[in-house]
């Protein structure tokens, strides 16, 4: 059963955060792929350098792409999975997407899998799913934020954003905000290692009440406190039960909307 969070204090999911060693290249690919805007004024604290992709309505999470140095060496913790309408549709996407700058990639799928992975210009993998997968809608390409990840996670992240928990057996656990607005964010398979570089992360915002009092909230459901050097006042970095790093952001700092 879903935990309730009426009442609560929740927080906003208001971006996936991408590291890329050349931000406005997958941006780009990003944009054309989910047919959204490229956002060049957006900021993640102090950097200007980083890109923003968003959807044209404005209503569901955005994409921010931020500046490293170092090129992607091992498997996302996190990928996307995008829709179809159909079996043309599938294959028409796949060769757009290829034209476009992505690569076929072999992640381990067996070949009687209905799905295809491809990877973006700088590795990161994604899958273009059959249509009627039950995870996924034809409203828009960006179907789910998939992760590797225990069912522990997955009910801290219901918690931390107040979204009911659609999905709990077999070790696989999914939330979709209450409003079907955004996509679904869905958790199986193994668990990341602590050493495992974190390329993809979320930044978040208070609904309600200040920062501090948040941090505070995330803290008691299994969120664990991350020491960075030189840290930005606006952002206070925690790491989920399955330690993957997120934000927490002031929403006066925001400069994501």
């Amino acid at each position: 059963m879903a935990p309730s969070h009426e009442h609560e204090m929740v927080s906003r999911l208001v971006a996936l955060c991408v590291e890329a060693v050349d931000p406005i290249r997958v941006a780009r690919f990003w944009a054309a792929v989910l047919q959204w805007d490229v956002d060049q004024a957006s900021r993640h604290g102090d950097s200007h350098d980083a890109v923003g992709v968003v959807s044209p309505d404005r209503k569901t999470i955005r994409m921010l792409f931020l500046p490293v140095q170092a090129r992607k060496a091992n498997k996302n913790a996190i990928h996307l999975d995008l829709s179809s309408s159909s079996l043309d549709d599938q294959s028409e996407a796949v060769a757009k997407f290829i034209e476009r700058g992505a690569q076929h990639i072999d992640v381990g799928q067996r070949p009687e899998e209905s799905h295809v992975v491809l990877a973006d210009p700088e590795g990161n993998e994604f899958c273009v799913l059959e249509p009627g997968n039950s995870f996924v809608d034809n409203r828009s390409r960006f179907g789910s934020i998939t992760c590797d990840g225990s069912p522990e996670v997955g009910h801290f992240w219901s918690a931390a954003l107040g979204w009911p928990l659609v999905w709990d057996q077999d070790g696989e656990t999914a939330i979709r905000a209450s409003d079907a607005t955004g996509p679904f964010i869905t958790w199986g398979g193994p668990t990341p290692t602590s050493d495992m570089p974190r390329r993809w992360h979320f930044d978040i915002t208070p609904l309600d009440g200040g920062q501090e009092a948040e941090v505070e909230r995330l803290i008691s459901l299994g969120a664990i406190p991350v020491k960075t050097a030189g840290g930005d006042p606006a952002r206070v970095v925690l790491a989920d039960p399955d330690q993957n790093p997120f934000c927490v952001v002031r929403s006066s700092d925001h400069r994501l909307w």
